[in-house]
């Protein structure tokens, strides 16, 4: 009896353990930066994009989340991703720079969606895209203008400007809202916009975020554009408080997330993730390539359909569009963090506008 019982679950473990691996599988896989996949942000925006084709194609996929903020971190979850049967990896975040410039040599089969960047050495020296990569970067500058613009021709002249850490995605959007407010305010001939600017450090929501975006509503501000992942719950809800105030929200479209939110700076994670992917599955994955989505490929935009804008039309945002598209309008946009706050401060093209540092 026993004999038969050994051999029955034996043959039970046989039937099971071609389960389990395949359960333990995944095709596809995300590695998150700081934030998370439910950031609202632009991890999020990579997940839908991913998890969309996923689904539409019957494809098993996972995220995998770093320990900590680092180069060796990030190669970390990557090999968890390889070894997890992984064929392509979707990894959203400029500082995955480094760690994708080391894993295209250390992964040659396995295809690479580097959003927010491209491939270099960690001294900067060596720029190098291998043909199981792809970069993918947006005109946050473009998009942070659109908000701005829009924001001043909507009638608000006291603005904020809330990023996160100020890698050059947050930077760009940074210098494109200031910029955005100065050519509308130019246009309506308003004799001054005032703009509190302001990086937190980070991608999380925090009381001091949300203090700090609280006092400046009280001081006046009227709008603040929120660009840095989770900080825009803090700044949220310091609106919701204030219950007149409003705030601008990023990457993709957070209307949904608070009535304040008036409208979204927004870039296309979803879709562009979405086309790569779908790219590497029909065989012609553009390795090697570095893409910049702006206004002229419909890279960035803001969601006219859930604003809540009462003066700026549809008509208004077809002109300027038209404008970016066109290359029409010159706007400033300056790469390197180090450089954020000198920049945001005396070397943008402003004439009407006071922007104040506030550390």
């Amino acid at each position: 009896m026993k004999k038969v019982l050994s051999l029955a679950l034996a043959a039970l473990l046989l039937l099971v353990a071609p389960v389990l691996a395949v359960a333990e599988t995944y095709e596809l896989a995300l590695v998150t930066d700081l934030g998370t996949i439910d950031d609202r942000s632009f991890n999020q925006g990579s997940w839908e994009g991913l998890v969309k084709y996923a689904q539409e194609n019957n494809i098993t996929h996972k995220y995998y989340q770093p320990k900590e903020q680092s180069d060796d971190a990030y190669l970390d979850s990557i090999q968890l991703a390889v070894e997890g049967g992984a064929k392509l990896v979707v990894t959203p975040g400029y500082l995955f720079e480094t760690p994708i410039y080391v894993a295209q040599d250390m992964y040659p089969d396995v295809n690479f969606v580097l959003v927010d960047g491209n491939p270099h050495s960690p001294d900067y020296a060596d720029y190098r895209t291998e043909q199981n990569v792809v970069g993918i970067v947006y005109a946050e500058e473009e998009s942070g203008f659109l908000a701005g613009y829009a924001i001043v021709k909507e009638g608000y002249t006291k603005l904020g400007y809330m990023g996160g850490m100020a890698v050059p995605a947050v930077v760009r959007y940074g210098y494109g809202f200031v910029q955005g407010a100065e050519y509308a305010a130019k246009e309506l001939g308003i004799p001054e916009i005032i703009i509190n600017y302001h990086y937190t450090g980070g991608f999380v929501a925090t009381p001091e975020a949300q203090a700090l975006a609280a006092a400046w509503y009280n001081d006046g501000i009227e709008v603040i554009f929120a660009a840095g992942g989770k900080v825009g719950n803090s700044v949220m809800a310091a609106a919701e408080a204030a219950q007149d105030k409003w705030v601008i929200g990023v990457d993709v479209d957070q209307g949904g997330e608070s009535p304040r939110v008036i409208t979204s700076a927004m870039k296309g994670l979803r879709e562009s993730v979405y086309d790569a992917i779908a790219d590497s599955y029909k065989g012609e994955f553009p390795g090697g390539e570095a893409w910049l989505l702006g206004a002229d490929r419909l890279g960035v935009g803001l969601p006219l359909a859930t604003s809540l804008f009462t003066k700026f039309t549809v008509a208004d945002y077809d002109a300027v569009f038209a404008k970016l598209v066109a290359k029409e309008i010159p706007i400033v946009k300056d790469v390197t963090a180090a450089d954020a706050k000198a920049v945001a401060l005396t070397d943008l093209p402003l004439e009407v506008t006071k922007v104040t540092l506030v550390e």
